[in-house]
Order: structure tokens, then sequence, then C-alpha cells
């Protein structure tokens, strides 16, 4: 039988609780950290067959972007040291 989403969280907040050597009082931190890294699993790269897709990567572009136009950002120029 699979483990539901609730039992997973459970038993890694549980988990997170002994970890930190059983203190008292962190059990909603211990919970929404649990929740968080179970997210985190849920929305990784995975198809549907199980086998893991590589995410792809986000294009970024230089400069500026107004009214759909790219302006190039301002290029650099090296400042050179004079010899005293």
């Amino acid at each position: 039988m699979a483990e539901t989403r609730e039992e997973w969280i459970k038993k890694r907040a549980y988990a997170l609780w002994e970890e930190e050597g059983y203190p008292t009082g962190r059990d909603s931190i211990h919970w929404e950290q649990a929740r968080h890294e179970r997210d985190t699993l849920e929305g990784s790269a995975a198809s549907s067959d199980g086998k893991e897709v590589k995410p792809k990567a986000k294009r970024s572009v230089t400069g500026s972007k107004t009214n759909g136009v790219v302006t190039p950002a301002p290029k650099r120029t090296a400042s050179r040291k004079t010899a005293s």
C-alpha cells in the first residue's frame, strides 16, 4: 500500500524532531519543514513514468526590456591604472 502525503509528512516531521534531540514546542516548525520538503519533492522534475526530467534553463536577457524591445546593457570598459 502506498504511503499518503499526510503519512509521509507525519513521519518526516517526527524524524526532524528526533534529529533535533526531542525539543519541546517545535512541532509546528517540524511539520512545516516536512510539508515544505514534500512539496519540493512533488514539484521536482519527474515525469509520469518515474524517469527524471531535467528542468529547462531560464533564458536571461541582458539589458532592459520595454514594450517588447530589448535594449542592450551599456558596455563596460576596463579602467587602466597609470604608472607612477
